[in-house]
């Protein structure tokens, strides 16, 4: 089996995605930390996009995008298998990793959101992805059911996200009409595989990062000021 490298930051989602699949396919690997505030050389002459995650290969081959990265091991490294066998199936579930992409854009915008008309339009808009995921979802409890898939290490840590904003600010309501996405939140909490995709301090290293954008729901939290 090759080496493996994880060029990572501690609050990337991205990474996770790709130690999640590291860990459901039993892979061992390094993982190395950057400080985005001070990109190393080295760093900037291996990431083309200047972004996480990165794999290195052998210690030489370098591959940048975490769906790339995944796709990458789940073909070439053995079983199991995180992506179905069916074409049709498998293009589905590629297709709701980009949702998944997506879910996390908005995420981005909430939590930079300079007021709260802004703030209230992107909950919105994670309630209505989160509809159409509850539409998506069978039995469970995973995305296809009782097999762990790319799907569900795509939104592993879109929900972790949640978990700091239930934790330091008023609810959201996202999750209020679809209970079968609140029942795969829960069951993908408590996969060792996501749990172990960040370092333990992550809850606080989160919230010290939304609490510094000085955005509208910076002013929700414990420590912010009061909203204007």
């Amino acid at each position: 089996m090759p080496s493996f490298r994880l060029v990572s930051h501690h609050l990337c989602p991205y990474v996770q995605r790709v130690a999640i699949a590291l860990t459901e396919k039993g892979i061992p690997y390094e993982r190395q930390v950057i400080d985005f505030s001070a990109k190393s050389n080295w760093f900037k002459a291996m990431s083309p996009l200047g972004k996480v995650p990165l794999l290195v290969v052998d210690g030489e081959t370098v591959l940048f995008e975490s769906a790339v990265i995944c796709e990458y091991l789940d073909e070439t490294q053995p079983e199991p298998r995180l992506h179905p066998d069916d074409p049709v199936d498998r293009a589905r579930h590629r297709a709701w990793v980009e949702f998944a992409s997506a879910t996390l854009n908005t995420i981005a915008g909430l939590y930079a959101a300079p007021d709260e008309a802004t703030y209230r339009g992107k909950a919105a808009d994670l309630a209505g992805k989160m509809a159409w995921l509850e539409g998506a979802l069978g039995r469970g409890p995973y995305f296809a059911g009782e097999r762990f898939s790319l799907v569900d290490a795509a939104f592993g840590p879109v929900f972790r996200y949640f978990d700091t904003f239930d934790a330091t600010m008023p609810p959201l309501g996202v999750f209020d009409a679809t209970p079968k996405v609140r029942a795969w939140r829960q069951a993908l909490a408590a996969r060792p595989s996501v749990r172990g995709a960040v370092t333990a301090d992550y809850p606080e290293r989160l919230a010290a990062f939304l609490l510094t954008r000085g955005s509208y729901l910076s002013s929700l939290m414990p420590d912010g000021s009061a909203a204007g």
